[in-house]
């Protein structure tokens, strides 16, 4: 067996300190992203514990953001609680956490960083945090995270955008046209929009169920012919 990069080593000796029931564990693809984490790993992207850095300007300090992989940290809170912040590059990361960038795990730092967590991240019971290298992650739960770092939750994201209205019938309508009229290789439904309504079952972008987005992919013409017969039959049946 291969030995453990340095960082993940001194991460793993971190939690071994802490009493921690979960060893890192070295994923066989790169991990540099949350959405390649969740992918590895099988998990929601929300799960995915990512390490944001910046540099405040009073003191140079590493400032690390622990948040939730489907969130967006907005600066300006984040500056709010700890002051104004500046850009951190590839270089100040590594020197001030002893990680690179797409590694950097949310403890064992190499000198210590001002940190917060995200609140979003305790909407899940369990999630994932890199581990030193960007193949290594490992296991925790949000309230292990606070513990084991001392940092305190805050507010630290983005606001989300307020849902946009769907305005689907007469782009489906059209599509359903060029559906009856295609030999081969039948055009999905889709219009990227995926919002499913608890009232009807039915995605407001598409008009399909959810079995029928799922078979989408590995339907036969014929079989995606009928699932445009069922949408248009509920296009007919849907309030003008």
């Amino acid at each position: 067996m291969k030995p453990l990069p340095d960082g993940v080593q001194r991460v793993a000796a971190a939690l071994q300190v802490q009493g921690h029931p979960h060893a890192p564990v070295m994923l066989d693809d790169a991990a540099r992203t949350a959405q390649q984490a969740a992918d590895a790993l099988g998990i929601a992207v929300g799960q995915i514990a990512k390490s944001i850095i910046f540099r405040r300007k009073s003191d140079d300090a590493a400032v690390l953001v622990v948040t939730s992989g489907d969130q967006r940290v907005d600066e300006k809170k984040v500056a709010a609680l700890v002051g104004p912040l500046g850009r951190a590059d590839a270089a100040f990361v590594k020197a001030s956490t002893g990680f690179s960038i797409g590694g950097v795990a949310p403890i064992a730092h190499a000198t210590a960083s001002v940190t917060l967590i995200d609140q979003e991240l305790f909407r899940f019971e369990e999630i994932w945090a890199a581990a030193g290298h960007p193949h290594g992650v490992f296991k925790l739960r949000p309230q292990d995270l606070a513990r084991m770092s001392g940092a305190p939750v805050a507010d630290v994201v983005q606001a989300p955008v307020a849902e946009q209205p769907v305005v689907a019938p007469e782009s489906i309508a059209a599509r359903a046209i060029l559906a009856r009229a295609t030999a081969e290789n039948v055009p999905s439904p889709c219009i990227s929009v995926c919002r499913m309504s608890e009232l009807t079952g039915l995605c407001e972008g598409c008009y399909r169920t959810l079995d029928e987005i799922r078979d989408w992919s590995s339907a036969d013409d014929s079989a995606k012919r009928a699932i445009w017969q069922r949408i248009e039959q509920r296009l007919a049946a849907s309030p003008s």
